[in-house]
């Protein structure tokens, strides 16, 4: 196991800054973190003050004007940054060669150089880097895991892994392309990240293919098959459907299927579906909030109970195989001969606030 320097610090809670004020952080992550008394919110970093002192009034910590005056705090031990795609490789950067811990939400890095700059960084200070994958944290997702591993289902064949979101209005960040929206790196990372959880690194991308936006030019729609030794596995995602968010595994003698997936809430009970044996059943998990499993995991890690390889390990798979996938989608594969290379295909997705043009 390797250590951090934070195993020869204090183990009483652990000071953390939030870099910018997301509608997520609000509703969701900051309400988990203040329910672990092994962190503690010391700062929330925004471009304008009244935003973050809107976070701390409710969560505390003290209020900051701009990213990097959190960043260069005493108090602040650990980061958590969930700001647009487009901004994470550089604030994970900030943080890092400040002597700060650092979790990220999806995606860490969209491409493995990035990725590999960032984790080399992080493993020469001897810091923990962790990507917001909450789900595969989930009582219910392990539970999967251990079902698959004892040949619950036989040998998984087959794994399909979609997720997708109604349009959302024009002004939404993920229609900006200079932020790094777009749907592979916004829903499209956790059905990736789904189909690793049951296939290693092994996993090739096969085909792909991205719809892209006419008026903002980012992908609203995608899909990919990949394969691995004896197993293929479909991704589809974007921002042009009805909801959804599952997926399944089929294998030689069963089938699993998880619905809500990726963002269950944390209040209600959770479903997966089994069939094996000639028998089908439903096994229901009780409310659960994965985010604070999450955060339990990154305070030990940084804690030093536990080992932050295997953190530093996934976001370099993750990374690579994301790149790989936009790659592909773009017609652009690494390299082979006889490559193909042809136009984008582009959509109009109607979006709520946006006007037709004559």
């Amino acid at each position: 196991m390797r250590q951090n320097p934070s195993s020869s610090r204090s183990t009483g809670p652990i000071g953390i800054g939030v870099l910018g004020c997301s509608d997520f952080a609000r509703r969701r992550m900051l309400p988990a973190m203040t329910g672990i008394p092994s962190l503690r919110v010391t700062a929330v970093g925004s471009r304008h003050t009244g935003r973050s002192e809107q976070f701390t009034d409710v969560f505390g910590g003290a209020p900051v004007l701009g990213y990097q005056n959190v960043v260069d705090r005493a108090d602040v031990e650990a980061v958590y940054i969930p700001l647009p795609s487009g901004l994470h490789v550089e604030w994970a950067a900030r943080a890092l060669r400040a002597g700060k811990h650092v979790l990220v939400e999806k995606p860490f890095a969209p491409t493995l150089e990035e990725a590999e700059r960032l984790t080399r960084l992080a493993d020469e200070r001897k810091l923990v880097v962790m990507e917001n994958f909450a789900f595969t944290h989930h009582s219910r997702h392990l539970a999967v895991r251990s079902m698959v591993e004892e040949g619950r289902i036989g040998v998984p064949r087959l794994i399909t892994a979609d997720f997708g979101i109604p349009p959302r209005p024009a002004t939404d960040i993920r229609y900006r392309a200079d932020l790094g929206g777009g749907a592979l790196l916004d829903v499209g990372v956790y059905t990736v990240r789904a189909v690793q959880e049951f296939c290693g690194s092994e996993l090739t991308v096969e085909a792909a293919r991205e719809d892209l936006d006419e008026e903002s030019g980012v992908d609203v729609t995608g899909q990919a098959l990949l394969a691995a030794p004896e197993l293929s596995a479909r991704v589809g995602y974007g921002f042009a459907h009805s909801y959804r968010s599952s997926y399944d595994i089929w294998g030689s003698e069963g089938h699993i299927s998880v619905g809500r997936a990726y963002t269950h809430p944390g209040d209600v009970p959770s479903l997966v579906q089994v069939e094996s044996g000639g028998r089908s059943r439903t096994l229901e998990f009780g409310p659960e909030d994965q985010l604070v499993s999450l955060l339990t995991a990154f305070v030990g890690a940084v804690h030093g109970d536990s080992d932050p390889e295997p953190h530093r390990s996934a976001v370099l798979a993750q990374a690579a195989l994301v790149e790989a996938v936009s790659l592909r989608s773009k017609n652009r594969p690494r390299s082979g001969p006889g490559d193909r290379t042809e136009p984008d295909h582009r959509v109009r997705v109607e979006r709520p606030g946006c006007t037709d043009k004559p």
